[in-house]
């Protein structure tokens, strides 16, 4: 376990306090009970970038504070202990790396402190099928006078309604599968022939499948350098995959939490149900794997920050987190029993959340094959 600094204890600190008592699950609850198509509230948004989150790994020169990837995790961390709703990941995370490893000057001047101030919501629109595979890529980019077309779509795209800017990867040379021949551009959301259609996720928060038909943007819009965009898209994925696994392991521990208060009050045949050893050997297992999953996560994000190859480590702790994160959703509802089965009870929305957590980005067989290949085993 990391040893945390005061800046970043502090940090944490004020992350579980205004995820408790500003974002809690009933407020999930709510957006999900309205039926509106939002994936997060917008006022809860605005107050994350008035505190500064959302700048977290955004430099000093643009409106950030440059905190580093463990400190975002420990927001993350937070936030999913209460399945809090927000473009924490997408936006402050992802895009906000994406925009810092390859763009431009003008293009971090334009967009960094609008993310860094919770003004704007980006995301990164990478995947076009079920599964998470980065390299399989069929959306194309062609010249079109002085810029490029591009025309393709992609799927489960993280508050992709919302978004001010589309991440888009492309491909503007070799064929699906290749990590050669990828352009990455950036794509205002509201761009002609850009058309965002709404997918409803078991969890009650949102994503989009996006449509690009002819989208016409310049060469000011690529992000990096044409045909070379894979140099910078698979670190960004290991921000994402370290960052999210943060977010899984913070949802696992509030499962183990609630579930543990459970087992101390509950009684059964006149006996507190925590006193069963069967259920304590359970929980002692639960806990265990909490702790090597953080162990993981505080590693990864840790190399991140010491701009070491992250790529290993970073698919460890998304396979780690996938793991205990099923099994903290399993347990909670099979030790809370008949009431873990009501919609009443948080379990149910611990349950969905953990299951598009665990696909998002790649599930934990993704994550161990990369593991492996990149281990050399």
């Amino acid at each position: 376990m990391a040893v945390l600094t005061e800046e970043q204890t502090m940090l944490r600190d004020a992350a579980k306090a205004w995820s408790q008592e500003s974002a809690p699950v009933s407020a999930l609850r709510r957006l999900r009970n309205a039926g509106s198509r939002q994936t997060f509230d917008p006022a809860a948004w605005s107050e994350m970038g008035q505190m500064g989150w959302a700048g977290v790994v955004v430099p000093e020169a643009y409106e950030g504070s440059g905190f580093g990837y463990l400190g975002l995790g420990l927001i993350l961390e937070e936030t999913g202990k209460t399945l809090a709703a927000s473009p924490l990941l997408s936006t402050a995370l992802i895009a906000a790396s994406a925009l810092e490893l390859g763009g431009s000057d003008a293009q971090k001047a334009a967009w960094l402190p609008r993310i860094a101030t919770g003004e704007a919501v980006a995301t990164l629109a990478v995947d076009e099928a079920a599964h998470h595979n980065p390299a399989r890529i069929a959306l194309t980019a062609t010249t079109s006078g002085d810029g490029w077309a591009l025309n393709g779509t992609k799927t489960f795209v993280l508050d992709g309604e919302a978004a001010d800017l589309l991440i888009v990867a492309a491909r503007t040379g070799g064929k699906s599968g290749d990590t050669d021949g990828v352009t990455l551009f950036l794509v205002p959301g509201d761009a002609p022939g850009v058309v965002r259609t709404h997918l409803s996720l078991a969890d009650s928060r949102g994503a989009a499948q996006i449509a690009f038909d002819g989208v016409e943007v310049g060469v000011e819009a690529v992000l990096g350098e044409v045909g070379k965009g894979w140099a910078i898209l698979e670190p960004v994925l290991d921000r994402a995959y370290a960052g999210l696994a943060a977010e899984m392991l913070g949802t696992a521990s509030a499962a183990f939490e609630i579930t543990l208060d459970y087992l101390k009050t509950r009684t059964q045949f006149g006996q507190v149900i925590g006193t069963f050893q069967a259920l304590q050997h359970r929980a002692a297992k639960w806990f265990t794997d909490l702790e090597t999953t953080r162990s993981c996560v505080e590693a990864a994000l840790e190399a991140l920050d010491a701009g070491a190859d992250a790529r290993a480590l970073s698919s460890l702790a998304k396979a780690k987190a996938s793991e205990v994160l099923h099994l903290a959703s399993n347990e909670m509802v099979q030790m809370h029993g008949g009431i873990g089965m009501t919609d009443e009870h948080d379990s149910g929305l611990y349950m969905k959340r953990a299951r598009v957590a665990e696909a998002l980005f790649g599930g934990s067989s993704f994550h161990r094959d990369r593991y492996a290949r990149l281990m050399g085993f």
